[in-house]
């Protein structure tokens, strides 16, 4: 087994050698760099994540031109549709995830309009198979399902209007967040549906036996737990404000908004992430306004005030206890969740106490 292991551990080398001599005599001048860096930050080696100065130099294109970009962005995807190794595969889907959260504008943009098509399974990889070892065929059950997750994020984000995983448009979120008043109730409700979405795609991360420890799916999951603590931010936003919208939501949307709070409670004790305890408060006061939210929604009646409306959501007096209840916990962790934003009292402080590497596991 470990000679089996050396052995396809040396052929991936030769193939990572062969691939960046080949780059340095036939690529672009204009996309070099990028793809040197590519080919060095995508190995065979299915254990090792890209190296940190090998991601950051995929960034370097980012204030380039637009062609430039594009064809940087070209590069990538050739990369990740060509290739049958599951470990190339990954590390691919995750220098498109490094780009997503920290790249320029003009990077982040090509990527959102790749292919131009865009929809479920434009990454093509949803038949992906790699049985060349028991390791590469565990570790292609991660490619199926980090392409999907990857595409989840690009459509919640045009949905969204900016990049949900994205460190680089905190300004972006904020200015969304305070003009989250002036949104239209369906809007709303589409906005936190997508987002649910995405909370929903990380519970169906595949159950390895063999991928213990390996740093190379610690580092992929260090990056989802960051987009889940980016979307829970977001939900949070959006669910504050229907607070407001109760007396005056509709019947359908009502309703809809329950079954959507009710999909993001089913996602609970499914979330297996590993993030770090010290934001287990920050956890229980999201959960808690979820909870709180969908039951004060409470019983559907008929409006019998003799005006002729439809049925109307009423909040009982014992709603209103329970409420009084939540907020008062919530206050007394305003310091740790609280938004810029005056209207709103949940923050999630996501930038805090991180590895270099943005990993919030234990």
């Amino acid at each position: 087994m470990v000679r089996t292991r050396k052995l396809s551990g040396l052929i991936g080398l030769i193939k990572d050698k062969a691939s960046q001599s080949k780059a340095a005599l036939i690529a672009k001048p204009n996309i070099l760099s990028f793809q040197l860096a590519l080919l060095r930050a995508t190995t065979h080696d299915p254990y090792a994540p890209p190296h940190d100065k090998h991601l950051a130099a995929l960034l370097s294109l980012g204030k380039t031109s637009r062609a430039t970009a594009a064809a940087a962005i070209e590069v990538l995807m050739d990369r990740l549709q060509s290739t049958h190794n599951s470990a190339v595969a990954l590390k691919c889907l995750l220098a498109v995830h490094h780009i997503l959260k920290h790249g320029g504008f003009i990077l982040q943009d090509q990527l959102s309009v790749f292919p131009f098509t865009g929809g479920r399974n434009y990454l093509k990889l949803s038949d992906f198979r790699d049985n060349s070892s028991p390791i590469s065929w565990e570790l292609s059950s991660w490619v199926r399902w980090y392409a999907q997750y990857i595409e989840t994020v690009l459509s919640t984000s045009r949905i969204l209007g900016f990049f949900v995983a994205s460190s680089s448009s905190i300004e972006e979120r904020e200015k969304k967040s305070e003009q989250i008043s002036a949104v239209f109730n369906s809007d709303l409700l589409r906005d936190t549906e997508s987002l649910v979405g995405l909370i929903e795609e990380t519970t169906k991360k595949p159950h390895s036996l063999h991928l213990n420890a390996n740093k190379l799916v610690d580092r992929i999951l260090g990056f989802v737990a960051d987009d889940y603590l980016s979307a829970m931010k977001e939900i949070s936003v959006r669910v504050t404000e229907f607070h407001q919208r109760l007396s005056c939501l509709s019947f359908g949307e009502s309703v809809e908004l329950v079954c959507v709070l009710k999909r993001l409670e089913d996602c609970k004790e499914k979330q297996s992430l590993g993030i770090s305890a010290k934001y287990e408060i920050l956890m229980d006061g999201f959960w808690g306004l979820i909870w709180e939210t969908k039951n004060l929604i409470g019983e559907t009646k008929e409006n019998r005030d003799g005006t002729g409306a439809g049925g109307k959501l009423i909040m009982t007096t014992a709603r209103m206890s329970d409420s009084g209840r939540f907020m008062e916990r919530a206050n007394i962790y305003r310091d740790s969740i609280r938004f810029g934003s005056e209207r709103f009292d949940f923050q999630l402080q996501t930038d805090s106490g991180r590895g270099h590497n943005g990993t919030v596991f234990n």
